[in-house]
């Protein structure tokens, strides 16, 4: 179970999910968001990589638009409000506000060096431009949607990322995701894995499109990257 705590910016403050090991101490990693607000599916995440030997951290990034946004994805009126949140949503100030959570987040008591973020869905376009953006550690991205329209970034990333990617996935056709493989296929730190006949969150847990076995080896291959480069 984590707490609440507040991290500082320019313009403003922002509450984050804070979960911590047994131990009190570990490596960092940044727990970054869909299109549903840090809710309980996020809380687990930063809980299971708590578990796992991690200080985990989960920004609001909807904060400039409504703080404390926490649905689900199992019903239609939540699906409106997440669309409508994510066709509001400004990514230039989400880099921003995980940039202050990556600094906020080196100075948690136990936090032992390096930092990772991990995101989905939203939350996997944002941890690539994290990678390009950013000085984190390491990266990884979980089907993450309109990445095919910020390729011209994938020079800038100098530090290790792994995409997952769902060969089926509904919002990101088979051509973006050409263009991504031959995007960053050139790029020594870059890692791409295609879950055949996959759709779109097929790691979600309660999802409409999960799939066990599909999660659990792109979880799999996470925790071991995460195990290689931060630890």
């Amino acid at each position: 179970m984590g707490e609440k705590i507040e991290v500082q910016t320019e313009g403003g403050a922002f509450a984050a999910y804070l979960a911590k090991p047994a131990s009190g101490k570990g490596p960092g990693v940044v727990v970054i968001q869909e299109i549903f607000g840090v809710n309980r599916n996020v809380r687990e995440i930063c809980d299971d990589l708590a578990a796992a030997g991690y200080v985990a951290l989960a920004p609001d990034l909807f904060w400039r638009i409504e703080p404390g946004v926490d649905i689900t994805d199992q019903s239609e009126a939540e699906w409106a409000k997440a669309f409508d949140l994510f066709g509001k949503f400004n990514v230039d100030l989400g880099i921003t506000d995980i940039a202050a959570t990556i600094k906020a987040l080196k100075a948690v008591p136990g936090v032992t060096g390096k930092i990772g973020a991990v995101g989905h869905c939203l939350g996997g376009l944002l941890a690539y431009l994290t990678a390009a953006r950013t000085e984190i550690d390491c990266t990884v991205s979980y089907y993450g949607v309109n990445i095919a329209s910020v390729l011209g970034e994938a020079a800038k990333i100098s530090k290790p990322i792994l995409l997952h990617v769902a060969e089926k996935d509904q919002f990101v056709p088979a051509e973006a995701q050409k263009q991504m493989a031959d995007a960053l296929g050139p790029n020594a730190h870059a890692t791409m894995i295609t879950y055949a006949g996959q759709d779109h969150a097929f790691a979600r847990v309660g999802g409409a499109h999960h799939n066990a076995g599909a999660a659990l080896a792109a979880n799999a291959a996470t925790a071991a990257f995460f195990a290689a480069h931060l630890k």
